[in-house]
């Protein structure tokens, strides 16, 4: 990489932790989200018995995380992004948009299909057309329930005991001790911790 790339790579990183419009289309961002497609590539790819392999793949991809339980298939932007807890379980058809740090706490299951997306596109046609795009953190307290199909947005925080109902939609950030159904997802319930 010449000295001129690595440099709009570093303009374009920094607007984009800034949750600034920023060029997804940089060489380098391209070639990062290139090398996480071939390494879920290859964890997808893997036999269900062969956990070895399926743990080298998922190291390699998510090296921030502390030993996630990931069924395939699996799709993520950047893997680096993604940081889980202790006791993360993701199953089937799992999508982690992690343009922007993605944080689980410990204990988070994820059920099928769950999409979660950092990145977003502005609203202006003009700014679309330029290939501009932006991306904001997501964070996941302990003890979450994401129920089958539910979809998280961008800047979402999702408070310690929440559970998201299936099919929900999350477009703000929710408390602890929820339950929250819907789109968009609406708090239905408290929930009682146990003493």
């Amino acid at each position: 990489m010449s000295d001129k790339e690595f440099e709009k790579a570093q303009v374009e990183k920094a607007r984009l932790s800034r949750g600034e419009l920023y060029f997804p289309s940089n060489k380098t961002l391209q070639a990062e989200r290139e090398h996480a497609k071939q390494l879920c590539y290859q964890f997808n790819q893997c036999a269900p018995d062969d956990k070895k392999a399926r743990r080298q793949w998922l190291t390699q991809l998510l090296g921030n995380s502390s030993n996630p339980w990931i069924e395939a298939p699996f799709y993520c932007d950047y893997g680096y992004n993604i940081h889980t807890g202790v006791n993360f379980y993701a199953n089937h058809g799992v999508t982690i948009l992690d343009a922007a740090p993605v944080t689980f706490g410990d204990d988070v299951l994820l059920g099928p299909g769950v999409l979660i997306s950092t990145a977003s596109h502005p609203l202006s046609p003009d700014l679309r057309k330029k290939g501009l795009e932006t991306a904001l953190p997501i964070i996941v307290g302990n003890n979450v329930w994401i129920g089958m199909g539910a979809k998280i947005l961008p800047g979402v925080t999702i408070g310690d005991n929440t559970v998201i109902a299936a099919g929900a939609v999350v477009n703000k950030s929710v408390p602890a001790n929820v339950m929250v159904a819907g789109v968009p997802a609406q708090i239905k319930t408290n929930i009682e911790l146990e003493a």
